[in-house]
């Protein structure tokens, strides 16, 4: 859980005061079925829910999966930071199938996305190591 997911974040807007609302944009580090990982300086305690949208930046347009909901089980810090363990609440996905649908496709580029940095990374190496022979 080294680095964030690539071109991967989270948006969700928390309350400044009575009027006011700031929307933050969170890095992701993980990403499955069932939930994510999520880095971020605000606070919020296990237990707590969040609204929140995934937006995976591409070159033409992003893939947004809007209206997430999520329960926060865990939180670990780190520096000024916190790590969340949010669980989706099945009936966020369930209710709406675009959704599922969406998060399907991110998870479908990000596991692309991922093999190809691996690739990329191991080639590197070899490529240094020729030359040096």
């Amino acid at each position: 859980m080294n680095e964030p997911l690539p071109d991967l974040v989270a948006t969700f807007r928390v309350r400044r005061g009575l009027f006011r609302r700031e929307t933050v944009e969170a890095g992701l580090f993980e990403l499955d079925d069932y939930g994510c990982v999520l880095k971020s300086d605000k606070v919020f305690e296990p237990g707590d829910s969040l609204a929140f949208d995934l937006v995976m930046d591409m070159p033409f347009d992003d893939i947004r999966a809007e209206g997430l909901k999520g329960l926060i089980t865990e939180r670990r810090k780190h520096c000024s930071n916190f790590f969340y363990s949010i669980d989706f609440k099945t009936n966020s996905s369930e209710k709406d199938p675009l959704i599922a649908d969406k998060l399907r496709r991110i998870r479908e580029v990000l596991d692309k996305k991922q093999s190809l940095r691996s690739r990329r990374g191991s080639g590197g190496a070899l490529s240094g190591m020729r030359e040096m022979a």
